[in-house]
């Protein structure tokens, strides 16, 4: 199929027998024939045309065997989740992960009789010194939300390896365009799709990744969970995704450029991306990431976080990410806030903390909305 650029436009397509249209025609029967069928299709089952068409799309650009598609972030989080762990069973997670999935993980898996550890940092050995017997899987997120904190793969992957422990991680920030955790070892990668996958923040969607048969396991849960999603979303989907190479190494390129500028301004005093030399994961994103993403956060010095972005003209306060728009939230109020004062304390969240999802437009713009609002 050829390389990343070439697979975000063809690869999935569903081709048009009857018209002969070049776009992947829209499926919206929520019924379909079942007589002399090979398969049963029916949306909730997670098969109809148009899930198939972004799934393979989805596998190609992550470099996995198979793929499936859900109706959040959180829905395929939750699926992979409950298709490997039942009760008595332990789940290792690294420190610092997306609020949602915090929030889920203390809410939902105690009440399951799931045991779980958060590791003492983002290291391998730290996640490694918290395996016991009945652990089952490790949940891995990098570059973390919203520190921007880098994890090795590839060590995580060995460490799992060596104990026969299954991994999952979220490559939200990332993108495939970025990094393919399985070209490391990882088992299993999950999206928000509703991020740089959807990229026009205007459709809610998740997805995951890995072998044929761990996608075979995840399908029998998901179709009792019934994350599934409609026609015409899977195709606004497939439709965005033929221009995420494109977007995200010009989002690539306005963040490098912003981490620069904010690093140096006397009024901010932490940037966290790792594409900055002094990053402490910046080798190691080197190594497992071709480009450093569209995300960064950073403190501003001595002003409220809110006071900040209130005072923006361009950059809009804003919640989610991965948008063509550049657009700004504070953690401790938004994505984080599940986590409580002395949560946020702990993994280093303040209310100065400012996360911004770089977009498409001309960075000297940027610099100068960021300059005068600092």
């Amino acid at each position: 199929m050829g390389k990343i650029p070439t697979r975000c436009v063809h690869a999935g397509t569903i081709h048009d027998d009857l018209k002969k249209g070049i776009n992947s025609p829209i499926y919206t029967s929520t019924s379909f024939e079942f007589i002399d069928q090979d398969d049963t299709v029916y949306p909730r089952y997670l098969n109809t045309p148009n899930e198939k068409a972004v799934a393979e799309k989805i596998a190609s650009l992550e470099e996995s065997e198979s793929a499936l598609v859900f109706s959040s972030g959180m829905a395929a989080i939750s699926t992979v989740l409950f298709t490997f762990l039942g009760k008595g069973d332990h789940v290792v997670f690294q420190q610092g992960l997306y609020g949602g999935t915090s929030h889920f993980l203390n809410r939902e898996l105690n009440r399951f009789g799931i045991e779980f550890s958060i590791a003492a940092s983002q290291s391998a050995e730290d996640i490694g010194a918290s395996i016991r017997e009945n652990t089952k899987l490790i949940y891995i997120e990098t570059p973390s939300n919203p520190l921007l904190n880098i994890t090795d793969i590839k060590a995580v992957a060995e460490v799992a390896i060596d104990s026969g422990i299954l991994t999952v991680i979220d490559n939200t920030f990332a993108s495939p365009v970025n990094q393919q955790p399985c070209k490391h070892g990882i088992d299993i990668v999950v999206h928000s799709a509703t991020k740089y996958l959807g990229g026009h923040s205007d459709i809610l969607a998740g997805a995951v990744a890995g072998s044929k048969e761990l996608i075979r396991q995840i399908h029998e849960t998901g179709l009792n969970f019934g994350g599934s999603m409609n026609a015409i979303t899977l195709y606004l989907l497939e439709r965005s995704m033929k221009t995420l190479h494109v977007r995200v190494a010009r989002i690539n390129e306005n963040a490098m450029q912003l981490a620069l500028f904010l690093e140096a301004h006397p009024n901010v005093k932490q940037v966290n991306y790792p594409g900055l030399p002094g990053h402490p994961g910046h080798d190691i994103a080197k190594i497992q990431m071709s480009g450093f993403g569209g995300m960064l956060s950073f403190e501003v010095n001595g002003q409220d976080g809110i006071s900040f972005q209130k005072r923006l003209k361009l950059i809009k306060p804003s919640m989610s990410l991965g948008g063509l728009e550049t657009i700004c939230s504070s953690p401790a109020h938004t994505s984080h806030r599940h986590l409580g004062a002395e949560g946020r304390k702990s993994e280093g969240i303040s209310e100065e903390l400012v996360r911004l999802s770089v977009g498409i437009e001309d960075v000297e713009d940027l610099k100068s909305d960021l300059e005068q609002a600092l």
